[in-house]
């Protein structure tokens, strides 16, 4: 592991920038951040800045790494995803001795791709979703056979390191689980703080999420219109992942406007979206998804910084992951910046740029 006694001590990075934004209303001119170890020694003004072993600098905007909340990795290239800018990924259904494998690698130095977390196999019903479908290797759906059953099935996903819970909750596609295996799953998932997100598709599923107690929608809705009242029970207690552009690929269609009009109005009730692509799934690029990223501005009426907080996990600071990027021009004043990457660092190592 870096910095570790057989290694001998941590080199340092040294980042100088014309300007950094470090998360919501931080904005730096001639800023630094050091870098050691994989983490964060110090972000802020360029002038009280400690030396370092290595000096990077850059004639852009840096900005956190980008964070990806819906991928099946293993359905794309992690080295081509990293290189475009996205440092962190959370894969949300995938055969569990693959991806959790993967996931523990990624930890380590060696990795050329942005750190994994994995939800491991969706739960589903007996033949439900994704169980017969062409992209989904065996595996990738575990099939529920009653309350303890479901209960069991998220004791393993939770001894095998899984970061989420996921429940397919695809009607249109084939048998979900019962309300029974839903309250079984999100009890057990909540007793090893575990969130539960779902895959929602089909007329009443979403309510039967809200009313279950899961934790977030890994897709804004799209089949329905979902009810006021509705979105803003889900918006007190849950949060939406985005994966806009997989409705329409660059078009306008019904099921984008629906998505758009649910997202807005969610959002409008106090809810918080984060960015997911649901990447591996038809025409996404790896990396940043530009397109993602103006559907929530022009489309969902956020504001560029709010777009790059649900881009983000997290301010850039003192102790936190040393996973940066930096950009050949301010995406505050203009998004479309998001696709003109420079220099890419993760775990304090350049690795584009």
């Amino acid at each position: 592991m870096p910095g570790s006694a057989a290694d001998g001590p941590a080199m340092t990075l040294k980042v100088n920038v014309p300007v950094a934004w470090f998360g919501a209303g931080g904005l730096v001119h001639h800023a630094t951040v050091l870098c050691e170890g994989g983490r964060v020694t110090y972000a802020g003004p360029s002038a009280p800045a400690p030396p370092a072993d290595e000096l990077l600098e850059v004639d852009g905007f840096l900005m956190p790494g980008v964070v990806d909340r819906h991928v099946h990795i293993r359905l794309a290239d992690p080295g081509a995803v990293l290189f475009g800018g996205v440092t962190a990924v959370r894969d949300l259904g995938w055969v569990p001795e693959e991806i959790f494998a993967l996931a523990n690698a990624s930890e380590l130095p060696s990795f050329t791709g942005p750190v994994i977390r994995a939800a491991g196999p969706m739960l589903t019903g007996p033949a439900g979703y994704p169980t017969h479908e062409r992209w989904a290797p065996a595996g990738t759906g575990r099939e529920l056979a009653g309350p303890e059953d479901a209960a069991a099935a998220v004791g393993e996903l939770a001894d095998s390191g899984a970061a989420a819970v996921k429940v397919a909750l695809n009607s249109e596609a084939g048998p979900t689980p019962s309300d029974a295996e839903l309250a079984a799953i999100v009890q057990a998932a909540h007793e090893r703080d575990l969130p539960v997100t779902a895959h929602v598709q089909g007329r009443g599923q979403a309510e039967r999420a809200v009313g279950a107690g899961i934790d977030e929608f890994a897709h804004t809705p799209w089949t329905e219109r979902l009810p006021d009242p509705l979105l803003e029970a889900a918006a007190r207690t849950m949060r939406m992942v985005s994966t806009l552009d997989i409705l329409s690929f660059g078009d306008v269609t019904q099921e984008l406007r629906t998505a758009c009009d649910n997202l807005v109005r969610f959002r409008t009730a106090g809810g918080t979206v984060v960015y997911g692509t649901d990447l591996g799934n038809g025409a996404i690029p790896p990396g940043i998804h530009l397109r993602e990223a103006l559907l929530l501005h022009e489309a969902v009426r956020m504001k560029p910084e709010e777009v790059l907080v649900a881009m983000t996990a997290g301010p850039i600071a003192v102790d936190g992951p040393a996973d940066l990027i930096v950009l050949g021009s301010d995406p505050l004043v203009r998004l479309e910046a998001l696709g003109d990457l420079r220099t890419v660092v993760r775990a304090g190592r350049v690795v584009s740029g």
